[in-house]
């Protein structure tokens, strides 16, 4: 896992009404621009460890002991995974290495509330994703699209196995496309409930859409083929 020092990050939405929008979404509907009020906020991010590459299905087949070991498996990230299937994952991977679980889940489906005093495995929060997805840089990507990512204009519509992009300055692979990445942050509790935020575009998405700021949104079982995560621990 990558070191991350710690710093500031500055986190913007957009509200149109009680609506919230993602930065992908306000650039995509013609008109609204000028109805739309960005919200911004500054977050102090702590020094915290984050993963170079998201979990792979290799991995998330072991500690799940799913199957036994597929070569065909190995550096391909892992997708089809819901944020709570993600909670779980992080939870038995820190069990599996004597560290204590991050999440404390109240029943099936149930609330899951985050332990800040473990020293398991977890989500990035959302500022902690895109602090270190930019990695000192300054612009909506840390460098150009074909070398930093798979998009739809390069993927052939297809996933590919992780670390084959550039990565950014910190060391860290695929934070732009191949597949998006859930993170621990609810998206806007006062108008979306449950749902939770996901990161950095995938191999199915325009250039438009892998960037730092994008933000996408969905409920918490939501799971799709170019959705997936990766994991960090606290310092």
């Amino acid at each position: 896992m990558v070191s991350i020092p710690a710093g500031t990050e500055r986190i913007r939405a957009y509200r149109d009404g009680q609506k919230w929008l993602s930065l992908d979404s306000k650039m995509s509907i013609p008109g609204q621009k000028g109805n739309m009020e960005e919200t911004q906020r500054m977050v102090e991010v702590d020094t915290f460890y984050l993963a170079k590459h998201p979990v792979t299905r290799h991995l998330y087949d072991v500690i799940l002991s799913n199957k036994p070991y597929d070569e065909a498996d190995d550096g391909m990230p892992m997708v089809n995974v819901s944020w709570d299937d993600a909670i779980a994952f992080c939870n038995l991977l820190s069990e599996s290495c004597g560290l204590k679980a991050c999440y404390i889940v109240n029943g099936d489906g149930g609330e899951v509330m985050w332990d800040r005093s473990a020293n398991g495995y977890r989500l990035p929060t959302d500022a902690e994703w895109q602090y270190a997805c930019k990695a000192g840089s300054t612009g909506y990507r840390y460098g150009p699209i074909d070398d930093i990512a798979w998009h739809e204009d390069n993927s052939n519509a297809t996933v590919h196995p992780v670390g084959l992009k550039a990565p950014n300055n910190w060391g860290l692979y695929d934070m732009l496309g191949n597949i998006w990445e859930w993170c621990w942050d609810l998206y806007d509790e006062q108008t979306y409930g449950s749902y939770r935020v996901f990161r950095g575009g995938s191999w199915a998405e325009t250039t438009r859409v892998c960037g730092a700021t994008c933000r996408r949104r969905s409920h918490p079982d939501f799971a799709i083929d170019d959705l997936g995560f990766r994991i960090a621990r606290s310092h």
